[in-house]
């Protein structure tokens, strides 16, 4: 059966201080009901603004819909994210994104839980030399 969720039965919510440096906005496009496991969530961010290292049990998926992002992997090189890219981010990946320093940015960020029922884990915020 169709199942509509209207814009405004889902207000944004601002991100919590805990987890993102900055101002960052978060709005639900979906969360799965089983035997779905998907969660769908817009992320705006302030420019500078940033989540804190974390990692999906099944990985995440970030589609870029507007403004300049980065994305780190543990290990790797900072990336840029412009409109239209697409990071995929490995199962179990330390990582963090967020937006430039002088723009606002926009993800779709996708995960699933995992089949034990674990989502997101979270660890300590970046450092500005990370970031940077």
């Amino acid at each position: 059966m169709l199942k509509i969720h209207r814009a405004e039965d889902r207000p944004t919510k601002k991100a919590s201080a805990d987890m993102f440096t900055g101002d960052v906005f978060q709005d639900a496009v979906l969360v799965g009901e089983a035997p779905s496991r998907m969660r769908a969530t817009n992320v705006t961010f302030n420019p500078g603004a940033r989540t804190a290292w974390h990692q999906h049990p099944v990985g995440q998926t970030l589609w870029a819909v507007a403004g300049v992002g980065r994305v780190q992997v543990e290990g790797g090189a900072v990336q840029e994210l412009r409109p239209g890219d697409t990071a995929i981010i490995p199962p179990n990946a330390r990582h963090w994104h967020g937006a430039a320093p002088d723009r606002i940015f926009t993800h779709l960020a996708m995960s699933e839980i995992g089949e034990d029922g674990g989502g997101t884990e979270w660890f300590e915020k970046v450092s500005d030399a990370d970031y940077s």
